[in-house]
């Protein structure tokens, strides 16, 4: 992925410029060390989420052996089981951040939201018009190169 890093200063002395590079260099190691922190703390709540997810699902699971009547509620089912795959794909984007998992779990969640809500049908228009903004996006501004890269590089 190629980032316009600012233009760095130059300097025809070589004491300024041996301090400008040094001031550079631990300018990147900072920034390297900082893009490190936030990507282990990303995979973290990423193991997190997968735990607080599989507990759902098997309490889920259990439910719907132990509780009668569970399969009367079909929404009760759908809105289960739809949170626990907008989960997942929260997930999927915390680990591996492309432009297309991200508009991926947007696309899940407004999905979701669709499915669910039966309150407000200008919502559910609101929502579907969301959707296709989403699907343009991916279309038209996002290159084919760039829906693969991952977002945040980690040398």
């Amino acid at each position: 992925m190629s980032h316009s890093h600012n233009q760095i200063p130059h300097s025809d002395d070589p004491k300024v410029q041996a301090y400008i590079d040094k001031i550079t260099k631990r300018d990147r190691t900072v920034d390297h060390l900082f893009r490190r922190v936030l990507h282990i703390i990303e995979r973290f709540i990423a193991i997190i989420t997968i735990v607080a997810l599989l507990a759902a699902l098997g309490l889920d699971i259990y439910e719907m052996f132990t509780e009668e009547g569970y399969f009367r509620e079909v929404d009760h089912l759908l809105h289960s089981l739809l949170t626990i795959v907008v989960g997942l794909e929260f997930v999927r984007m915390l680990i591996d951040t492309t432009p297309a998992n991200i508009l991926e779990v947007l696309t899940v969640a407004i999905t979701r939201h669709v499915i669910l809500s039966h309150e407000d049908p200008w919502a559910n228009v609101a929502s579907v018009a969301c959707i296709a903004g989403l699907f343009a996006i991916r279309r038209y501004l996002i290159r084919r190169s760039e829906l693969k890269e991952e977002m945040v590089e980690i040398e």
